[in-house]
Formats: structure tokens, sequence, C-alpha cells
């Protein structure tokens, strides 16, 4: 099994076990990763599991829907690489990921 590591604003990584067919959202949930908050409980309807991912597994999840961009805008620590956690189903292919999390969910 592989891994994804949650980085929070202040540095704190969080190595967790890749579950694939979960999204990360939930993956982040399950163990407790402080910063993702989940509030519409993973239906893109509001932008607070808010992740910036790191390298290559950028290209390797793909680009955001529209649904997602609309949410992501209403966050002024987007990036380019900028997705909401619950629209990520993990894959083996994301083993090693790294998912920082911005410093405010809104």
């Amino acid at each position: 099994m592989g891994s994804i590591t949650f980085i929070e604003h202040n540095g704190t990584q969080h190595a967790v076990d890749l579950e694939p067919g979960k999204s990360l959202m939930q993956i982040a949930l399950d163990n407790g990763i402080p910063g993702i908050d989940a509030d519409c409980g993973g239906v893109c309807a509001c932008g607070t599991c808010h992740v910036i991912v790191e390298g290559a597994c950028a290209k390797i999840i793909g680009g955001a829907t529209d649904d997602e961009l609309q949410m992501l805008d209403l966050t002024p620590e987007r990036t380019d690489t900028s997705r909401l956690a619950c629209q990520i189903i993990a894959s083996d292919a994301m083993d090693g990921m790294v998912a920082r999390l911005p410093e405010f969910q809104m």
C-alpha cells in the first residue's frame, strides 16, 4: 500500500496510507488530518477541503471541473495546482503524493 503526505500550513507532516477508491477528503477525515473541514460532506459545494498538490501528482490527477474551479475562486490561497480533496479519487498512481493545506479553508 502506498502513502499520501498532507502538510499543514505550519509545516507539520502527516503521512497516511493511500486507499484507492476513496476521495482524498475522506482519507484525510479518516486519519484526523487537521485543516480539512469538509463542511459540505464532499459534494463540491463549499471549498473547505482545499489542497495544493505538489509535483508530478498534479498531472496524474488531472484538472479541476468547472464546479470545482468556481469553489476555488473563493479562496485567496488558490494556486495552479489547487484542488478540492473531495474531487480527487485516490489511485495507486498517486503513491507518494504531497498535498499542502492552506492556512485557511473558505
